[in-house]
């Protein structure tokens, strides 16, 4: 097979994985044991290490698992399955990966502290700060951006975005001309009406932010997210490569063996709705920060980040009750309330959470896709365990 009739034999499952991403054998053996982090863990909780190892041999389920808990200076790390169905080694927390619509917190981190320096207000409307989009579109305000209320119409539904990909899976787009795909439609509803997630609005809140500094959005990451964080081994990627070394991400489908989709599509087409690769150490650190982190914002733009719409679902959900905020969300579970993200990306479904405080946090990530229209049943699984994980990360 050539190269090109491979690239396009693996489109068609790209495709069939990235309508709900995009809108993203013998080694399959669990890891008994979770890894631990630091000289003085906390005990291992076998009944979480046993919920991981039975997700990774679930029909259709992912070939591996990791889950980063930190509670104060205290770290462990629970994996299960396999990075890479090839070599067969365990996931690492230094593994590179997709972190899917996880990204639209950094944009938010981004548009919001520069709000924080007076370059941006959350009133700001499409028309002032990007006349060139849409007249139709000028009403809407970073704020409603933010909090999916804007009716921005979803440029990865766009009928002309989904046959270039049809075409060439590693298309290289023009990231800053993603809403072009859409210009030509209304807006779905008058913005703050309704909640409605699309990946335009993420588009725009980095457009907006590369519009006030002069800077591109990429170099803002660095400035006011990466660097103050200590995220050395996070990313805004353009082409379909990965860093070295990474979780590889998989579509399975039963009784076909895994198929290894890591590298099928372009980061670009994505961009600042799902295009940043981290790993699960650095995403950890990062949502302890966004979620509660001292001094990373103002306590004023932090009572503005938490208000919440109730019902407000992230995609795909996370566990217990979902409500949306400034590119976060609350996650009302049976044990407690968590504040995070979740994403999902062909190949890959992350969540990312923390506490009020930024003092404990969780990163659960699995190497294959999964949302409310893809694989509903291995969703409301892993739902169930992260909220165990959650349990446990609220309680010990």
């Amino acid at each position: 097979m050539s190269a090109r009739s491979e690239v396009r034999s693996r489109s068609r499952v790209s495709l069939r994985l990235s309508a709900a991403g995009l809108a993203a054998s013998a080694v399959l053996a669990a890891l008994v044991q979770p890894a631990q982090a630091t000289a003085t863990p906390p005990s291992p909780d076998r009944a979480l290490q046993q919920q991981l190892n039975d997700l990774v041999r679930t029909a259709g389920g992912p070939p591996g698992a990791i889950a980063l808990m930190r509670q104060g200076d205290r770290t462990a790390v629970y994996r299960a399955g396999v990075a890479d169905t090839t070599t067969g080694r365990p996931p690492r927390i230094t593994d590179h990966m997709r972190i899917a619509s996880v990204a639209k917190a950094f944009s938010g981190a981004v548009a919001l502290r520069l709000v924080d320096r007076d370059r941006l207000s959350l009133d700001d409307t499409i028309g002032q700060r990007l006349p060139s989009l849409p007249t139709a579109w000028h009403q809407v305000t970073l704020r409603q951006l933010l909090n999916h209320t804007s009716g921005l119409p979803d440029y990865t539904t766009a009928p002309a975005f989904l046959e270039i990909l049809q075409e060439d899976p590693r298309h290289h787009f023009d990231p800053r001309r993603l809403l072009e795909f859409v210009a030509g439609e209304d807006l779905r509803f008058e913005p703050g009406s309704r909640y409605e997630y699309s990946n335009s609005d993420n588009i725009a809140v980095a457009l907006m932010a590369e519009a006030v500094t002069g800077q591109r959005y990429e170099r803002l990451l660095e400035r006011l997210v990466y660097r103050p964080l200590g995220l050395w081994q996070t990313s805004l990627p353009q082409g379909y490569r990965l860093p070295e070394p990474y979780l590889h991400g998989y579509d399975v489908t039963p009784p076909a063996p895994p198929e290894d989709i890591s590298e099928v599509l372009s980061a670009s087409g994505v961009w600042a709705s799902g295009g940043i690769v981290s790993t699960p150490k650095d995403l950890n650190a990062f949502i302890r920060a966004w979620a509660g982190g001292h001094g990373f914002l103002s306590k004023e733009t932090r009572h503005e980040q938490r208000t919440f719409i109730p019902g407000a679902a992230s995609e795909p959900a996370g566990p217990g009750v979902n409500a949306g905020g400034l590119a976060i969300f609350r996650y009302t579970t049976r044990c407690g309330t968590v504040y995070g993200h979740t994403g999902n990306f062909p190949g890959y479904t992350q969540f990312a959470a923390a506490t009020a405080d930024g003092r404990r946090s969780l990163t659960f990530s699995i190497n294959t896709q999964t949302s409310k229209s893809l694989k509903p049943e291995l969703l409301a699984k892993v739902r169930a365990v992260q909220e165990d994980f959650v349990c446990a990360l609220l309680r010990h």
